[in-house]
């Protein structure tokens, strides 16, 4: 299994603060920093988009995990590549072409993810999986931070590691010290939290996620 990394969700910072919350987070041992997009379309809210991408790249010296809750997410490619993002994740519900626009993602320079939603089948995914970086599951439903923890998406976090032994597995929403011990233990090895780790001593929770 590849090596175990953190992703802080931005989404739980200050964003009045947001340069300063980047620099903290990565010194206090953030190994990814997860960028959470949305497009009021394909979930309810909106929030970041390529300007707030490129602004946090003039800071952040960790890789921009950019997660893509988007119908349309191929028609932003070239605007998130060239604003900074290091990896694009779309999902498998969405209304893109699904291997074209993994290509493309790849053609502009970015590795390219893709997410499950908590009741998306490990098999939706199973087609693109030697032609992906990332495998992003929700643990929760995408669009609202502050859900708990799903626990029967660990189901599918087990068979996409068996599927793909040296694929980075991220899993996303409910993450604590003790999910994320689930988390592990199921195949996962990138972690994001945001209310977490923003609601506390960010080194202590980065941590606490590390060692579970």
């Amino acid at each position: 299994m590849p090596a175990l990394k953190i992703a802080p969700s931005l989404l739980s910072c200050d964003f009045a603060r947001i340069g300063e919350e980047v620099r903290a987070i990565e010194a206090a041992g953030a190994d990814l920093l997860h960028v959470d997009v949305m497009d009021a379309h394909f979930v309810p809210n909106l929030t970041i988009g390529p300007p707030v991408v490129a602004a946090i790249k003039k800071v952040a010296t960790k890789p921009l995990d950019c997660h893509l809750m988007m119908t349309d997410p191929q028609r932003y490619i070239e605007a998130f590549a060239k604003a900074g993002a290091d990896y694009l994740t779309i999902h498998v519900e969405c209304n893109a072409p699904i291997g074209e626009t993994l290509a493309a993602i790849r053609k502009a320079g970015v590795k390219p993810g893709l997410v499950l939603n908590p009741d998306t089948s490990l098999d939706a995914a199973r087609p693109w999986l030697d032609q992906i970086d990332m495998l992003l599951v929700m643990s929760v439903w995408p669009g609202f931070g502050g859900q708990k923890f799903i626990a029967k998406v660990l189901e599918s976090v087990k068979a996409a590691r068996a599927a793909a032994p040296n694929l980075d597995i991220e899993i996303d929403g409910g993450i604590n010290e003790q999910t994320a011990k689930e988390a592990i233990a199921a195949g996962a090895n990138v972690l994001v939290a945001g209310n977490y780790v923003f609601s506390g001593d960010y080194a202590q929770r980065i941590k606490s996620l590390r060692v579970a």
